[in-house]
């Protein structure tokens, strides 16, 4: 049986759980072989949009009894919850668990689901909600290689996967690419920022900014991973954007960085310890 061939059961059917739903369906897999349990009415009412053969309770266990991956997509403060009772429920005994929880370690998944059970820790972006998302995972010891080409198929429907085998990354990953998003809002925030005291109109202001961190970010990605090496060649000596790096430069950008990514990395490690990811 192939992974297209797979049952995946979503607990919780949240704005994530639902991307990545939506991206299964338009890589082909078949929805009949979808299912979400949602307790939340309203939720389970904008589930029908997505598909109508898509299966949805609001009984966990009508998911869970038929699920080759068990997609847990719930808040952090609910992880422990959800966990525990998905361990009391009669799941098929080969069931990978893919937990989209963040802050929540292999070992919690672990204490609260048993120690043999197969879990994969997935975390994806905020552009996975187009389909544009970068996600991380790694996987416990316990999990197959089946089932490790399921939870990066699962990966792949909404971007990019990228496998962690050292956990402790996951933490830089969260820094990296889980945060990194609001990073890009707020420079292309302040960027808009200036444009309209320049004396450009709002719309104007927010087409020069977006237009140009969208082409930017399309030339990195088709032309490789020397970033240096592009920024480079958009500046001249002497020239406009030689000004303007100057005084980001003067100011220290690169280690203000530096520290709000460690910020970011220490306090997604600090939640881990916690055990639920929220505290």
């Amino acid at each position: 049986m192939g992974t297209a061939d797979r049952q995946i059961g979503f607990i919780g059917g949240g704005n994530m759980g639902q991307a990545i739903m939506r991206g299964l369906i338009q890589a082909g897999h078949s929805p009949r072989l979808l299912s979400v349990a949602d307790p939340d009415r309203t939720c389970r009412a904008e589930l029908r949009n997505l598909h109508a053969e898509l299966f949805i309770s609001p009984d966990n266990l009508a998911v869970a009894e038929k699920a080759d991956a068990l997609v847990l997509a719930v808040k952090p403060q609910m992880i422990r919850t959800v966990a525990e009772e998905t361990a009391e429920l009669e799941c098929p005994p080969d069931q990978m668990i893919v937990s989209i929880a963040a802050g929540t370690t292999i070992g919690s998944l672990h204490a609260w689901l048993g120690s043999e059970v197969p879990v994969v820790r997935l975390m994806p972006n905020q552009p996975a909600l187009i389909g544009a998302g970068i996600s991380v995972l790694t996987p416990s010891a316990t999990v197959t290689e089946p089932q490790r080409e399921l939870a990066d198929y699962i990966a792949n429907s909404i971007g990019t996967a990228i496998w962690l085998d050292d956990e402790s990354l996951i933490d830089a990953a969260t820094a990296v690419s889980g945060s990194g998003p609001a990073y890009f809002y707020l420079l292309m925030e302040l960027i808009e920022n200036s444009a309209l005291e320049f004396g450009f109109s709002k719309d104007v202001a927010s087409k020069l900014t977006v237009g140009t961190a969208l082409g930017a970010a399309r030339i990195a990605d088709s032309v490789g991973p020397d970033l240096a090496d592009l920024r480079r060649r958009v500046t001249s000596p002497g020239g406009t954007t030689a000004a303007a790096l100057k005084v980001l430069e003067d100011a220290e950008i690169r280690d203000i960085f530096r520290r709000a990514l460690e910020a970011a990395r220490d306090r997604s490690a600090e939640l881990g310890k916690s055990g639920s990811g929220n505290d």
